[in-house]
């Protein structure tokens, strides 16, 4: 058994507005002929506001790579303790208890791995396995979900520790003027989320099924270019169109465990922007309300890349909790273009869980 017990997200302190976010753009694009549309497609993001871990003014600069990665490396080490302890408690486990970590985050880099700075600091075990997986982008939150389950699977009554930390205005390229940049400097915010997946015992999601999908010869629709001022984000226009070919396989992934993907009780859903939630709907013929945590998710935060999976996850558990047996789908979309998918039934343990 593998159950998925209710994440922590921390986000940080700052905050910039939609209205703010036009603004800034605005001035710094003037004149530019792909500005107007570029404002047209921030506006429609459905983004509300979100959090960044810079104060705006500091964000809008560029003190070079090694700068932003200092900072990177900072703050990852402020806030995901912070996350890390609420899961733990969410989970009724203490550190000594997990028995390895897979840490997901595509917008900076260190090595060793923050695995080994959270092992050494945080009180887990040193025979803790270490599984940081960097270059999943936005697929990265399902893709840990699905090694968590794979783990469990592979040694019984194992517990495995999700970190997700994605500070993506740490990736702002001030003098980047095309669409895909423009677009993406109004719709990624950042947030640091974790989440246990334990072996035995808690109250959550039992994972039942998980696979992979790429759509071929899509390699390059979403990709970084790696440059002397860091990575630059790289979005192809058909991006959004995605889901049309996505739907069958996660119809398909259902059908071969006798549920109908249009028949679920949840949905935790990436929320890469309005039209793949739009579409997505269409596509499996169910209510855009089904993705409610999704929306609520992009709406407050932004895209977080693949901190959306755990955070819908966490607003389900908080705001809507299913009843025993109730059959939901998480999925995460991200580069390649990369599905990651899992199936899953609430579930309770009978006996109280003792935690002291």
């Amino acid at each position: 058994m593998a159950r998925l017990c209710k994440p922590a997200m921390i986000a940080p302190e700052h905050i910039i507005t939609v209205d703010e976010t036009l603004e800034f753009a605005a001035g710094a694009h003037a004149g530019k002929p792909q500005l107007p549309l570029a404002l047209r497609l921030i506006r429609n993001t459905g983004v509300r506001k979100r959090h960044i871990v810079q104060p705006i003014e500091k964000t809008l600069r560029h003190p070079g790579l090694e700068e932003r990665n200092r900072i990177y490396e900072a703050e990852s080490k402020r806030f995901t303790p912070l996350a890390i302890e609420q899961a733990l408690v969410n989970a009724e486990l203490r550190a000594r208890d997990i028995d390895a970590i897979i840490y997901v985050s595509c917008t900076g880099f260190l090595m060793p791995s923050l695995t080994a700075w959270l092992i050494n600091k945080m009180g887990f075990r040193s025979d803790t396995r270490q599984i940081p997986i960097a270059q999943l982008g936005c697929a990265a939150g399902g893709a840990a979900i699905n090694r968590a389950h794979d783990f469990c699977i592979a040694h019984p009554s194992s517990n495995v520790l999700i970190v997700s930390c994605e500070l993506c205005s740490l990736c702002y390229q001030p003098d980047a003027d095309d669409i895909g940049s423009l677009l993406s400097d109004g719709l990624f915010g950042d947030a640091v989320a974790a989440a246990v997946v334990r072996g035995e015992g808690g109250v959550g999601i039992d994972l039942e099924r998980n696979a992979s999908y790429l759509i071929p010869n899509t390699e390059d629709w979403i990709s970084y270019a790696v440059k002397d001022t860091g990575f630059h984000f790289q979005l192809d226009r058909r991006v959004p169109g995605t889901m049309e070919p996505l739907a069958p396989v996660l119809r398909e992934l259902a059908k071969d465990h006798s549920w109908d993907a249009g028949k679920l009780d949840f949905y935790i859903i990436h929320a890469g922007g309005p039209r793949i939630l739009d579409d997505l709907a269409k596509f499996l013929e169910v209510d855009r309300k089904v993705f409610r945590h999704s929306w609520a998710t992009l709406h407050e935060y932004g895209n977080i890349a693949s901190a959306v999976v755990l955070e819908a996850a966490r607003r389900l558990f908080e705001e809507d909790t299913p009843v025993p047996g109730a059959t939901g789908l998480i999925a995460g979309f991200g580069p390649g273009i990369t599905a990651e998918m899992a199936l899953g039934t609430w579930a309770a343990d009978d006996i109280p869980q003792t935690f002291a």
